[in-house]
């Protein structure tokens, strides 16, 4: 493949520089040529005026592009109004097709469906690329459907943007389909002498303690840890909930583990009522934490890649960079992370509003990333790029001070984890025992006992005429019994479902948990704790019976219902002459 890369200044130059590309074509008409057109501004009578001016002078090529914050090109960020990007496919055998839709959040799973309808009827298809307008919308749905793709198919993109990171403004376009604000734009590559590799970067580290969403509505974050969602912004970044909210948190996305991967995701904006609207769906549950860029950090993930990149001895590279990544380095520097690419291969791509790349099966919408695409065609040709210019040039353990500062707060973070950990154990844990306690228990049971798809079963243990060994050996006996009653139900529950637990319920009684276990396996299994237990022999106090009593929950009964009827089979158990098991 040939590559040219040009700047739109006026209608001249650029049929100046199509001609250039029209005398590299195989056919002149252009049909082997595909160009990437990227626009600061959705400026549409600029756009389709170039789009004219293409098909002017290369009749049969194709075109895509969108509207981006900052172009990329030869490995820098252009400040350029308008890009152009042209690939010459020399192989005969190898295709692209694009394709445009209208896409709106309802309408995301049917467009995500006839793509891979078409590219199912495509069997020369090696990776598909997507330039779309977001708009704020959740694409969860388009990205958990796009999964239904060949598994070997590459899947990579960005969102279309705006100069202005507040104006959510956006376009994409092609030549067949033109220019759409609520659209996205596919290109289909392929062929036997296409190849492609895909890698993305983020280099952002985690920053403080463990969040968990515990209220979430699709990509709608309502709270973490109980607490409002902006709550984490405010208290330790201190932004406010304002117009400026998205601009001042884009640096700061949420980092958390999907599909075994580290993902980064931005806010789009704060709501009033404090919640915050995500860039896709979150889960309840999930574990996310605040994340920064440390510039050491993300060189060194770029420097790897890009060495990753040679090895693959690609003939250009295409690069989706977010938005986030050029307000955190500044016009100044955001380069830096962009030429190492450049040695290897030449570059173009912009910046986004969100990043795609398909991991495994599951195609993921990133933040604060960067996806790298690395197309060749043919066999490797050798390469003369030396592999020093990747060596990180910082000085040999030299540590940045951002890097430092987040040592210290991931260690203070881990202290006090640590600390809340052993107190919050303390706060479930009978002392005595090592047990959970009855207020564990009972929160165990009303969760349990509060679900409609399984079944669940308790046992209430009493130890049979306790007062008597306090009252003839003193209470250190008794302990030392009560503590052997305890070690006695963890080793029977070992042979259990992990769900199974044991508490003490208060002085010497005990309650066995038991989920998914019915009522007749519940008998069987007190029936062999008890006789079990009786062979023990205590110090001083010698062997020691128990009374059981065992119910299983009832179809629309709660907590407290099951508990008074456990309650009643135990004592129905000490009436009828205890050291035996009675179902209630």
């Amino acid at each position: 493949m040939k590559i040219f890369q040009f700047e739109y200044k006026d209608e001249a130059s650029l049929r100046d520089e199509l001609n250039v590309v029209r005398e590299a074509c195989r056919d002149k008409s252009g049909a082997c040529a595909l160009l990437h057109v990227f626009a600061e501004t959705p400026d549409r009578k600029r756009i389709e005026r170039v789009g004219e001016i293409i098909a002017e002078e290369l009749p049969k090529a194709q075109y895509v592009g969108c509207s981006t914050n900052g172009s990329i090109a030869r490995g820098v960020h252009t400040r350029s109004d308008i890009s152009i990007e042209c690939t010459v496919f020399e192989s005969d055998t190898t295709k692209f097709e694009t394709l445009q839709y209208p896409i709106s959040e309802e309408t995301a799973s049917e467009v995500s469906d006839m793509l891979v309808r078409e590219v199912q009827s495509r069997p020369w298809v090696k990776g598909v690329e997507l330039l779309i307008v977001i708009r704020g919308m959740s694409l969860s749905s388009f990205c958990r459907d796009l999964q239904h793709l060949r598994s070997d198919i590459a899947v990579f993109g960005g969102g279309a943007f705006n100069q202005d990171i507040n104006n959510t403004t956006a376009c994409v376009f092609s030549k067949d389909r033109g220019y759409s604000e609520y659209g996205v734009t596919f290109v289909l590559y392929g062929g036997s002498d296409f190849h492609l590799s895909t890698h993305f970067v983020t280099g952002w580290k985690a920053l403080g303690r463990v969040l968990k969403v515990t209220r979430v509505h699709r990509n709608i974050l309502y709270e973490l840890d109980g607490l409002p969602a902006y709550e984490t912004y405010r208290r330790y970044l201190n932004i406010k909930n304002d117009d400026h909210f998205f601009v001042n948190t884009v640096e700061f996305p949420f980092l958390y583990r999907e599909h075994g991967i580290e993902i980064l995701r931005d806010p789009v904006m704060s709501n009033p009522d404090g919640s915050i609207v995500m860039t896709s769906d979150i889960q309840e549950r999930d574990k996310l934490r605040l994340a920064y860029g440390d510039p050491r950090t993300i060189l060194s993930s770029v420097r790897e890649v890009a060495r990753t990149m040679a090895n693959f001895r690609p003939e250009t590279i295409a690069i989706f960079s977010c938005a986030g990544r050029r307000a955190f380095w500044g016009d100044k520097a955001v380069d830096k992370e962009l030429q190492p690419f450049e040695l290897v291969a030449p570059t173009f791509g912009f910046f986004t509003s969100g990043e795609f790349h398909r991991t495994g099966i599951h195609v993921i919408q990133h933040n604060v990333t960067m996806v790298i695409v690395a197309m060749r065609e043919g066999l490797p040709k050798i390469s003369d790029t030396p592999s020093r210019i990747f060596e990180d040039t910082e000085k040999s353990g030299e540590v940045s001070l951002v890097q430092r500062l987040s040592t210290f707060i991931d260690a203070a973070t881990e202290d006090l984890n640590e600390a809340n950990r052993l107190l919050h154990q303390a706060a479930i844990t009978d002392a005595l025992t090592g047990l959970k306690n009855r207020g564990e228990t009972q929160r165990i049971i009303g969760e349990l006992a509060e679900r409609r798809d399984g079944t669940l079963s308790l046992l209430m243990l009493d130890l049979d005429n306790f007062k008597k060994v306090n009252d003839q050996f003193g209470h250190v006996i008794g302990d030392k019994v009560l503590v052997g009653l305890a070690d006695h139900l963890r080793n029977m529950l070992s042979t259990k479902n992990s769900a199974c637990s044991a508490g003490r319920w208060g002085g010497e009684e005990f309650m066995v948990v038991m989920p998914d276990t019915d009522l007749d396996s519940a008998l069987a299994f007190a029936e062999k704790i008890r006789a079990e237990f009786a062979r023990i022999k205590f110090e001083r106090a010698g062997c020691q019976t128990m009374s059981v009593g065992v119910a299983q929950i009832r179809s629309g009964e709660d907590a407290d219902a099951l508990c008074i009827r456990v309650d009643d089979a135990l004592y129905a158990a000490k009436r009828s002459g205890k050291n035996q098991v009675k179902a209630g």
